[in-house]
């Protein structure tokens, strides 16, 4: 149980970039994709999994100064730093095994990346200053573009450049909360938080936020995608868009929420359903 506590499979969900190639490639009906597709999807599981317990491990003796994470399994002792390495170990070697056996050099090559990256942002990238949280966006990044090399397609400009938007506008908001959650002057549980403050990173918001906005509206409205993908009507899900956005930070700015998107996402009624109406959108606007 403290295993799979350590594991994180309420972050599972994270992976859904993996099958963003799938659906606006227009293959999502098409077995010879879903297959190797929700096989991927299944190894940036494990591999994520892997990732969050060699966090707990580096992390584990700052995380016991923390009120919420001295309570995760390897800071609490619950589970033991030996069995938590063997098990992000035993994670990371199946993930590469089955990801060369079936999905071939390229995606294991993009899966070991994401390893790698989150590896070194575990030995020493976290505590430098915005690069932690653009390494973060990096690993959504390598997601969707394992998605695409699982099922051989390209992996699009628009998906790069909306994913990586949409990814740093989660890791600032999270860093933000974070900062507003300590006591005045409490940083040595993060000491990254103290090169922050909530000023800047509102700054930061505010741009990530403007630029993912204008670069999602650009390639709904784009002539060329509705040539791709056969609609001209993908500037409808704008809606749903914006408002997931301004629900998001609503919550974050009023409500005080936002360091755990995945939680506030399950959590929020309307924000989850501002997701869902998106997801269905497209899939009626690309498959009907």
């Amino acid at each position: 149980a403290a295993a799979l506590v350590s594991m994180r499979p309420q972050h599972w969900i994270k992976n859904v970039f993996v099958l963003a190639p799938l659906v606006f490639s227009l293959r999502l009906t098409d077995p010879d994709a879903v297959l190797p597709a929700l096989l991927a999807f299944a190894l940036f599981c494990l591999a994520s999994s892997a990732v969050y317990l060699t966090n707990d491990l580096a992390d584990r003796e700052a995380d016991r100064m923390h009120p919420h994470k001295r309570n995760r399994p390897v800071a609490s002792g619950e589970l033991s730093p030996l069995r938590a390495g063997a098990l992000a170990a035993v994670l990371a070697a199946g993930a590469m095994a089955v990801a060369w056996w079936y999905l071939g050099t390229g995606f294991t090559g993009i899966l070991a990346g994401y390893l790698a990256l989150n590896l070194v942002y575990s030995l020493g990238i976290k505590n430098v200053v915005i690069l932690d949280v653009m390494l973060v966006a990096s690993g959504f990044l390598l997601r969707a573009w394992g998605g695409a090399v699982a099922i051989s397609v390209s992996m699009s400009n628009w998906l790069i450049l909306c994913t990586g938007l949409i990814a740093l506008f989660l890791g600032f908001v999270k860093r933000r909360q974070e900062l507003a959650g300590l006591a005045a002057g409490e940083t040595a549980q993060r000491p990254i938080l103290a090169e922050y403050s909530i000023a800047f990173l509102d700054q930061m918001i505010a741009v990530v936020t403007a630029s993912t906005v204008l670069s999602y509206a650009f390639y709904a409205f784009s002539p060329e995608v509705a040539e791709k993908l056969g609609t001209p009507y993908m500037g409808l899900t704008l809606l749903f868009v914006l408002y997931g956005i301004f629900r998001y930070l609503y919550l974050v700015l009023r409500k005080g929420e936002g360091e755990n998107p995945v939680a506030l996402v399950v959590r929020d009624g309307p924000l989850r359903t501002s997701i869902l109406l998106w997801g269905a959108a497209v899939l009626i606007l690309l498959f009907s």
